[in-house]
């Protein structure tokens, strides 16, 4: 029987027609693929929230596996329906199970994924206590190779620089500026082997404490003449955040490696200051 012709004049299978799938014919190159799969993905997500359990939020999600030489392809949409299958929840405790689930639907050795999403807080001002939400760029770093499983929060806060130097050097004022504090931790296990909980809102309430002052998205006058005051009270170096940061990372026990990255958007140079500090507590000192 010939196949039926469609509207474009391409031949349509009859039902019961087996499709050949492409992407596992041998390929004779002898070529690793390090990372194949699917990126820029928009996708609806709930992530855990300390105040009210559950936030739903708008994600760009890359997530990819690596490819044996001998197969020619991957099947990408086998990577939505693995997600899909765990309904937008993406936590580290569902992080894991939709890593080794893409591992073994793919066929593959090792799967990567990285979830990048805008997360909401209430903040209150300091003196008017007007509220109002405030977000913030967060990211899931998540990867499973067959042996080991590691998960990566990282959590960018904009905070509020004053510079020391400009502060001892002038008569009044000081120079202060905006900048943003990047925070990546990799949490311990507890005796379960799973990973320890860590929120958000603790990671940014770390940057913030380590700054001059807090960001917020409403300020009356009232406000504003606490916050400034409060930032000149308070004057530090990008080093001197960076530092801060990794002291309070240091001591907290579920935390296994963390990195630190401060960047002042400067207000009297023409370029930008920043500071990196990275340390492994699983390794001796």
């Amino acid at each position: 029987m010939k196949p039926i012709k469609n509207n474009h004049g391409a031949a349509t299978p009859h039902a019961g027609t087996e499709l050949v799938d492409i992407q596992k014919t041998p390929d004779v190159r002898g070529i690793e693929i390090d990372q194949v799969g699917v990126c820029d993905l928009a996708y609806p997500i709930v992530v855990l929230d300390r105040e009210n359990q559950r936030q739903h939020a708008a994600a760009q999600i890359s997530m990819s596996v690596n490819l044996p030489h001998h197969f020619k392809g991957t099947h990408m949409s086998r990577f939505l329906q693995v997600l899909a299958k765990h309904q937008g929840e993406v936590t580290m405790r569902t992080l894991p199970a939709i890593l080794h689930e893409l591992r073994q639907r793919l066929d593959a050795e090792a799967a990567h994924i990285e979830v990048e999403f805008t997360y909401f807080l209430m903040r209150t001002a300091p003196v008017s206590k007007l509220k109002a939400p405030m977000d913030y760029r967060c990211t899931f770093i998540g990867e499973s190779n067959g042996a080991t499983d590691d998960f990566i929060l990282r959590v960018a806060v904009p905070v509020s620089t004053l510079c020391p130097c400009s502060k001892m050097i002038s008569d009044y004022g000081a120079h202060n500026q905006r900048g943003y504090v990047t925070i990546s931790v990799r949490m311990n296990r507890d005796a379960a082997g799973d990973y320890q909980m860590i929120w958000i809102e603790e990671l940014i309430e770390v940057a913030e404490k380590s700054a001059s002052a807090p960001i917020y998205p409403l300020l009356k006058r009232t406000d504003e003449r606490f916050v400034t005051m409060q930032a000149y009270d308070n004057p530090v170096f990008v080093e001197d955040v960076v530092r801060n940061v990794a002291a309070f990372l240091r001591d907290d026990d579920r935390i296994g490696w963390f990195e630190v990255r401060a960047v002042n958007h400067e207000s009297i140079h023409n370029h930008s200051a920043f500071a990196v500090v990275k340390m492994d507590k699983t390794k001796p000192a």
